[in-house]
């Protein structure tokens, strides 16, 4: 492992904003770093108009929030501008999302393939590729190029790092930090859940008796309620399931722009779809105990992470803009992806739900899943990377010029 010799550095890590899920990340990557002679600093803005519905903007001890503009541009989209240069001076290294709206890039890396020594190297921390929507010839060519001037690359999994390889960024300066959430409390409480006499076990049996949930047809949703998420093909397949599993209940955990069409879905006489609101922390674990398999027809994130603590395999679609997590999923061992198609796809949780055997079997590898991605692999792994850059740029100081 690398040793901090001479005076303590510093990283400087930019991102849109700090949601709940990534606190227990950088707190993380902070103590990690720290004993290694190193400070860091998280600089963010404001969450966007998209995020904040869903309610999970929050901070950290190496937080600070710093003024942000927002520039409106044809086509719907925003330019953003945030006040990180004179904090960002003094890092060794700053690592910035890989995005081409981020303005204040611009003049990082301009300053960094400059003189040596003037100014810090700057890292990207990214996909690797535009996993959610279809991106332009001209859009891709440019965010390749942009990020090809990176002295590092931070890939959220294996499937990004290789296309950033792909175009042209050396490999050994690659970093595959297996992005994930803190489930170590959300597994462990789930695993309580199942032993009697827990307050867990007591809460799973509360939420069975309050919603009349049958043991082999309850399913669960868990996450944010907006568009990529595809609220309206996820209620329609849960009346499907419905009309064939007499019984079936979705509990739909989560809170956004589309709560409305939940809480309307909720409120129809005989519906199977209980709205259950914004939901984290100890509340979470009972309800994985309390359900069979998590729905999520549209976008697969960091939902996968979450089906493998709480032992509900993710049942979805092979709809083409899932984020990059998508690549955790195994069709046929941890979870379902189905045909995007909302009767194919109510079949194939109709037919999981009715054959107790192929269900045990996905929840125990769900289970035995948990350990490749935790929060505590990501922090090591993503401090390894910094340290590697850090000293690959003190050896030769035009490293990634």
């Amino acid at each position: 492992m690398l040793t901090a010799e001479g005076p303590r550095r510093r990283v400087v890590v930019v991102q849109p904003y700090v949601p709940g899920y990534r606190t227990s990340f950088f707190d993380l990557l902070q103590t990690r770093l720290d004993a290694e002679g190193v400070d860091l600093e998280v600089l963010h803005g404001p969450a966007p108009a998209n995020q904040a519905a869903r309610g999970d903007a929050a901070s950290c001890a190496c937080a600070t929030q710093v003024a942000t503009r927002r520039l409106p541009v044809p086509g719907g989209r925003s330019l953003l501008w945030r006040r990180v240069q004179r904090r960002a001076a003094s890092a060794d290294l700053v690592v910035l999302e890989q995005a081409l709206h981020n303005l204040e890039a611009y003049p990082l890396l301009l300053r960094s393939t400059g003189r040596p020594g003037c100014a810090p190297r700057v890292a990207f921390w990214g996909h690797g590729r535009t996993y959610t929507k279809p991106p332009s010839r001209l859009e891709a060519a440019v965010k390749g190029a942009l990020t090809r001037l990176g002295s590092w690359f931070f890939a959220y999994t294996e499937g990004g790092a290789a296309h950033v390889a792909s175009r042209g960024f050396p490999r050994d300066r690659i970093t595959v930090v297996r992005n994930s959430v803190d489930t170590t409390e959300l597994a462990a409480g789930r695993a309580r859940a199942a032993r009697p006499g827990t307050p867990e076990f007591a809460e799973a049996a509360l939420l069975r008796k309050r919603y009349g949930l049958t043991e082999g047809r309850t399913a669960l949703y868990l996450g944010g309620l907006d568009a990529p998420k595809r609220i309206p093909f996820l209620l329609d397949c849960a009346d499907r399931v419905a009309a064939e599993l007499p019984g079936f209940r979705l509990l739909v955990a989560g809170d956004g722009a589309d709560r409305h069409l939940v809480d309307a879905a909720a409120d129809r006489p005989g519906s199977p779809v209980v709205a259950i609101g914004h939901t984290s922390g100890p509340r979470t674990a009972p309800l994985g105990a309390a359900c069979d398999v998590m729905l999520m027809p549209g976008r697969v994130g960091l939902c996968a992470v979450d089906s493998f603590a709480l032992r509900t395999p993710v049942v979805t679609t092979d709809w083409p803009w899932h984020a990059p997590e998508f690549e955790y999923l195994a069709d046929g061992r941890n979870a379902l992806v189905t045909p995007d198609d909302p009767a194919a796809y109510a079949g194939a949780v109709t037919a999981l739900l009715r054959d107790p055997a192929r269900l045990e079997a996905l929840r125990t590898a769900c289970r035995d899943d948990v350990p490749a991605y935790t929060t505590e692999g990501m922090a090591a792994r993503f401090r390894d990377g910094l340290l590697q850059a850090m000293e690959r740029d003190r050896g030769d100081p035009r490293a990634g010029a």
